[in-house]
């Protein structure tokens, strides 16, 4: 076990940095740059600011420069408003993980729940109303529902307020980025089911007289949710972090928000302390993920 956490995050830690690569030399060989707008500084100024940046230094080197500053915990300032960017990852990943966490959260407890409930109603009405949904919810795409949602629920039947940061109403965005991964759950929870439940050991445990909830929920359910948390970790970290189209549309100005600023302005540092965030909370959370089957079935070895 220790030796497979330490091969993990050696290979989480070697991704990451590929990651960074990939992104820093990316974003350098975009034509452009942070200081050539339409209201570009002369000349001299520009001279000055790239090299207070060290954008005057061969792209090479500026990576290693770049990296050495996050290895000792700077992870710079940006080059349009000059605040700190660290205090803008922590103030922008505190609105999106609270978004993110809240529409996870229901995505998992109400796809474990109508998943299990088509499962044991199999080619029945409940079952046939539930596949039907779910199938509708994933054909729609999240800034296409929330676009709608908001039309609708804000502008035309005026029952939800526009978003406000003074008094935030998470309904909305939840919903929409909740749907589609709450039905692609309770499709993956079905499908488990109806495997677990033919298996020997709940024939065995039902030949037994043991009561159908214990069967259901200690035997077949327990055995359905590895396939299930192979889908939630990354699922986690995409809702929280990949959720920049729907705060766009609901102006929530999350860490999305803040991403595609930063990809519209140029700006350099943010770009890549952004991805790099992000990025690690994807490592982490498919590490974390595969950490968790060990406790979910002890029968599984990790090599």
């Amino acid at each position: 076990m220790t030796r497979y956490v330490v091969k993990r995050v050696l290979l989480a830690i070697v991704t990451v940095i590929i990651i960074s690569l990939i992104t820093f030399f990316a974003m350098n060989a975009i034509p452009g740059g942070p200081f050539n707008k339409e209201k570009a500084p002369s000349p001299q100024v520009q001279a000055v600011l790239e090299a207070r940046y060290n954008l005057d230094k061969p792209v090479g080197e500026q990576y290693i420069l770049y990296m050495n500053n996050i290895l000792h915990g700077d992870w710079g300032v940006s080059l349009k408003t000059g605040r700190d960017i660290t205090s803008t990852l922590i103030t922008r990943f505190g609105v999106s993980s609270q978004l993110g966490l809240q529409a996870a959260a229901v995505a998992v407890v109400l796809g474990l729940v109508l998943g299990s409930i088509a499962a044991l109603n199999r080619n029945k009405l409940p079952d046939r109303l539930i596949i039907f949904f779910t199938t509708l919810f994933t054909g729609v795409p999240s800034f296409v529902l929330a676009t709608l949602l908001l039309l609708v629920f804000c502008v035309q039947l005026n029952i939800f307020p526009v978003w406000s940061a003074e008094n935030p109403n998470y309904f909305l965005p939840v919903v929409s980025l909740s749907l589609y991964p709450m039905a692609y759950i309770t499709r993956l929870t079905k499908t488990s089911m109806l495997d677990a439940l033919g298996q020997d050991y709940v024939r065995t445990a039902r030949a037994k007289g043991v009561p159908q909830v214990k069967v259901i929920f200690k035997h077949a359910l327990r055995n359905a949710l590895i396939p299930v948390v192979t889908y939630v970790g990354p699922m986690i970290a995409y809702i929280i972090t990949g959720s920049m189209v729907v705060e766009s549309i609901f102006t929530i100005g999350g860490l999305g928000t803040q991403f595609v600023n930063s990809i519209n302005n140029s700006d350099y540092p943010l770009i890549m302390a952004t991805t790099l965030f992000l990025g690690i909370l994807m490592v982490s959370a498919n590490l974390i993920t595969d950490l968790v089957y060990k406790l979910i079935d002890p029968r599984i070895e990790l090599e």
